[in-house]
């Protein structure tokens, strides 16, 4: 909401100083506001109150922009009986539970999976086998474990393999 009342103020000075540059008389409001900016002393009681509440305002501003939010989770599905239900899952947990999925697959002896919010990228090492064989396992694995945990927008998988020798 702040943001929103910013831009509208940003946007309603850059038209004026447009408007100015272009040769136009400035906006009346914009007059005012310089000309009691000018002629207020620094101690007053309004001018002191602007600069608490824009000084405020900046440090609240700083304290949301260095807060995680909610990057670190993803949302699951809520159930068709209770859709006010919201919930949350892990990113580090669900890339455990699909690494976990990985190492189950033959071949493969080591796996790194990562999940963002559009894609989940899996490398695995493979030991034996094909390794074309191992990566359409593994897809086909890490696919129907992705399913099992029920998000809202289940991300896209990419599987890379690498042959590593004995």
């Amino acid at each position: 909401m702040v943001a929103a009342v910013i831009l509208v103020a940003a946007v309603a000075a850059l038209v004026d100083v447009i408007a100015v540059r272009a040769g136009r008389p400035a906006a009346a409001w914009r007059r005012h506001l310089a000309d009691e900016l000018a002629t207020r002393p620094v101690d007053d009681v309004w001018m002191l109150t602007g600069a608490a509440v824009a000084a405020a305002l900046g440090v609240w501003l700083i304290i949301l922009a260095l807060t995680p939010g909610q990057r670190r989770w993803l949302p699951m599905r809520s159930p068709a009986d209770c859709p006010r239900l919201r919930a949350f899952l892990d990113r580090d947990g669900a890339a455990d539970l699909l690494r976990n999925a990985a190492m189950r697959v033959p071949g493969v002896s080591a796996a790194h999976v990562r999940v963002r919010r559009h894609r989940i990228r899996a490398r695995a090492d493979v030991r034996f086998r094909d390794a074309r064989q191992v990566r359409d396992d593994l897809t086909a694995v890490l696919d129907e474990e992705r399913d099992r945990l029920a998000l809202a927008r289940p991300p896209r998988v990419v599987v890379r393999v690498r042959r590593r020798p004995d």
